[in-house]
């Protein structure tokens, strides 16, 4: 219990923080509401999950023989990521309800976990620092990954209602396009650590 508490502690810092899939979701509250966000904040909560299961279960030692596959995810979704702060600056939903571009779908949210480096970053380290080789690993793996399928909702929650608290403030359309500017931006930013060495 007291590793399940300490894991637990670990996922809520990594799953409250500031980064692409709490911006995109708090961008999200704002240009689509609940109900149009559920199915993205749902692909995030079971999708990272998943990722753990499978990096903890065989991809890590895969990296391990191969490591410019870690370098080339992560290029990737550098560049996801980069394509996906364009999208949410130019996002032309506003707020008399018309609306031209759409939320993430349960599948595109869970994909995105896969070319997301901060979530690779999450994972690995978990993984390594929460997993003992003298003991079985897949029942170290599924608690891991339980405890952050719990944690992960609430946390989406937060930001999710944090973006549509923030929609009742935004009063035009113009209001509403520097806040999509503004997340865009911070999205390019949650990336800058990404890039620097040793990340």
């Amino acid at each position: 219990m007291e590793l399940i508490f300490t894991i637990a502690l670990f996922a809520f810092s990594a799953g409250i923080t500031p980064g692409p899939n709490n911006i995109m979701l708090m961008t999200s509250g704002v240009n689509f509401g609940v109900k149009r966000s559920i199915p993205h904040l749902i692909g995030i909560s079971l999708g990272f999950p998943t990722m753990i299961l499978a990096i903890g279960l065989g991809l890590s030692s895969l990296f391990q023989t191969y490591p410019i596959m870690h370098q080339i995810i992560k290029v990737v979704g550098i560049t996801y990521l980069l394509y996906l702060s364009w999208l949410i600056a130019n996002n032309n939903s506003n707020l008399e309800g018309k609306q031209t571009s759409k939320p993430f779908s349960f599948i595109q949210a869970a994909a995105f976990q896969w070319v997301n480096p901060k979530g690779w970053i999450i994972a690995i380290g978990t993984i390594a620092t929460f997993t003992n080789i003298e003991q079985p690993l897949t029942p170290q793996v599924l608690t891991i990954a339980m405890v952050f399928l719990c944690i992960a909702l609430p946390c989406g929650s937060v930001w999710l209602s944090f973006g549509v608290g923030l929609k009742k403030l935004l009063k035009n359309q113009r209001q509403q396009r520097i806040f999509n500017v503004s997340m865009a931006v911070l999205l390019v930013l949650s990336i800058i650590p990404m890039i620097l060495p040793n990340s």
